[in-house]
């Protein structure tokens, strides 16, 4: 079937699409009833099917013959370790610590903190949760204490899995003293930590709480797999919310896995047995969906990489890891890209490595802007595909369905909406924006399987946020257009659609125009009160390795840029080099926490940043273009 067939058939007839989709699931007790709708916005899948996503995850695949084919493979280069693990070696660690939190009093529908670094532990840890039908909530490790104390509060965890550190290519980052510090803040106790030692920093034990990862499996009995509904939930995943209090996304059990499974081979074009790597975190959803649940679901061998894109050790550090593993697929960040890029502009770090057996580059987490898509092309002759989702959905909302069927690539475009997922581009009033036209993404609903069914303990924040503006529609809260052949562009935040003197302009599309510069690596534009204009954007770029010119000239042939293309109506006057962007751990840029930099409002340090001493240059930058408080 053509693309436009399956996806007029998956919004035309659902349940019998997605009832389809559920075969690639082991079910204990099959579904029947597909869709309840009863209900909405609160809708949900498979509400009679009964599974266990660590058996569909693990042990069938035991059971079917790929017992002896790598599972996941840990590849450390922070440590200098790589491990691998089988179907069958995975399957008896995460059966072994699933009776670890058995035998700590962890029962069905319990929940668990796991506060780790990106170690196999971690992903055992999940997968142990959902063996035994515990419902985890992964927090990165090194989160400040503060902010682990509000997900302890609103999750109210039994048990918490940690380590004693994590480690940065320059910086052991020991995590015993958050941990404490958050459970002293915390009104909720756990009643144990389970604590994973780690060689480059022993943490000390609290007596009677805590309790030794390796000495508890070495004597725990393994726990068999426990039946959960699918509509029961298999995690929580806190992000930042608006109030300042965190939102815990809610994924179910049942739509999760069928979803996933669906989506390896219709999105991803991967097969049972492929090498699949999604660098990414599992503190994010990239990780929980594309590092641990739907390549081992699918069958796949799956990479869980510690290490940097550059400086572990250096820029070719991706292409010594898809060579020495023979990945078929990766899936990363667009900023990844961009540092290997301003590090290594010439690929020359790349040149030592069969890449042979590399197939697809998938990118999201942030828009990809057109010199980097086409710069990963040039230099690694495989198909590049811009794909967009959201934590709230746990998968693809729009890509280039490559299993499906391939579309002709469109740089700043991540292609077609996703089956299942009837996407809209929706004006102030909530009717459809003509093709070009910037407007509110949203979906109509009901939502596929696999997306937030609601936030933990909170239905009615649940309401409000996604589903009020446009009644019978999720809203995205990302802006942007289709063409006039249906592709997306996602542009930006709609808090990053700017009005300039009564104009509104897509930052997004100013920052496609500076990343065309040969000198710029990356950059960011953002929206500042202008008492005139009501907004002005202003631009910060970070410049290429070994670019050699004068900031004050780049700036200038930035801002010349901008009028050309975009025209005097943008009213783009300011851009300044600075030495690297404020992001989180995951790349993502903090638009919005620069944006209250410049409009002198009251901010917080992001939980997820980076490196928090940017944020100094960051200021210093704006207040010498005359934006922000300088206290």
């Amino acid at each position: 079937m053509s693309y436009y067939e399956v996806y007029e058939r998956s919004l035309n007839e659902p349940e019998d699409f997605w009832r389809e989709a559920s075969a690639l699931i082991d079910w204990q007790t099959k579904p029947r009833h597909i869709l309840d709708d009863s209900a909405p916005p609160f809708y949900r899948w498979f509400t009679d099917g009964v599974l266990n996503t660590c058996y569909n995850a693990l042990d069938r695949h035991v059971a079917s013959g790929r017992a002896d084919q790598a599972a996941l493979i840990y590849d450390s280069p922070v440590t200098g370790t790589v491990e691998s693990y089988t179907y069958r070696e995975l399957r008896d660690e995460v059966a072994s610590l699933a009776g670890v939190l058995v035998d700590r009093g962890v029962t069905k529908g319990d929940t668990v903190i796991i506060y780790m670094p990106m170690v196999p532990q971690a992903a055992m840890a999940m997968l142990a949760c959902a063996r035994i039908g515990a419902i985890h909530s992964v927090v990165f490790g090194g989160f400040a204490a503060n902010e682990l104390a509000t997900r302890i509060d609103d999750a109210k965890p039994h048990v918490i899995m940690s380590a004693s550190c994590g480690i940065e290519p320059n910086r052991i980052v020991e995590y015993k003293p958050l941990l404490d510090e958050a459970i002293d803040i915390a009104t909720h106790k756990p009643s144990s930590v389970l604590l994973l030692q780690r060689p480059q920093a022993v943490a000390s034990m609290i007596e009677g709480r805590d309790v030794d990862w390796a000495d508890a499996v070495e004597v725990a009995s393994p726990a068999d797999c426990v039946d959960v509904a699918a509509t029961d939930p298999l995690y929580i995943l806190y992000t930042s919310g608006t109030t300042g209090q965190p939102k815990g996304i809610v994924r179910d059990n049942g739509g999760h896995a069928v979803a996933l499974a669906w989506s390896m081979d219709a999105l991803y074009g991967v097969q049972p047995g492929d090498v699949y790597w999604a660098a990414s975190d599992v503190g994010w959803a990239v990780g929980h969906s594309y590092i641990v649940y739907g390549p081992l679901i699918h069958g796949c061998t799956t990479i869980l990489y510690e290490g940097k894109p550059v400086g572990t050790p250096d820029p070719g550090a991706f292409w010594r890891v898809i060579a020495q593993h023979g990945v078929n697929v990766l899936f990363t960040a667009p900023t990844t890209f961009r540092a290997i890029k301003r590090d290594d502009p010439g690929a020359e770090f790349m040149e030592p490595y069969d890449l042979s057996r590399f197939r697809t580059l998938f990118l999201a987490g942030e828009r990809c802007d057109p010199d980097t898509l086409h710069w990963a092309e040039e230099k690694l002759g495989v198909p590049v595909i811009d794909h967009w989702w959201q934590t709230e959905s746990g998968w693809p909302m729009v890509t280039n369905p490559i299993g499906i069927e391939m579309f002709p690539v469109k740089a700043g475009s991540p292609t077609l909406p996703v089956p299942g997922y009837d996407v809209r581009v929706l004006d102030e009033d909530g009717d459809d924006c003509d093709p070009d036209q910037i407007g509110a993404i949203a979906v109509r609903l009901p939502l596929p399987p696999g997306c937030l069914p609601t936030l933990w303990n909170a239905d009615e924040r649940f309401v409000e946020a996604y589903m009020k503006r446009y009644p019978g529609f999720y809203l995205t809260a990302d802006a942007g257009f289709k063409d006039a052949d249906g592709y997306v562009y996602i542009m930006s935040r709609i808090d990053d659609i700017i009005n300039v003197a009564g104009h509104r302009l897509s930052t997004g599309a100013m920052e496609e125009v500076l990343s065309e510069h040969p000198d710029v690596a990356e950059c960011a534009v953002i929206g500042a009160f202008d008492e005139l204009k009501g907004q002005v954007p202003v631009g910060f770029v970070v410049l290429q390795a070994g670019a050699d010119r004068d900031p004050g000239e780049v700036e200038a042939e930035l801002i010349s840029m901008v009028r050309d293309r975009i025209g005097p109506v943008a009213s783009f006057k300011q851009a300044t080099v600075v030495s690297r962007l404020p992001k989180t751990r995951s790349g993502k840029i903090l638009r919005g926490t620069m944006r209250k930099m410049a409009d002198g409002s009251d901010w917080t340090m992001p939980a997820t940043i980076d490196d928090p001493e940017i944020l100094g240059e960051i200021h210093t930058a704006l207040i010498g273009m005359g934006y922000g408080s300088s206290t």
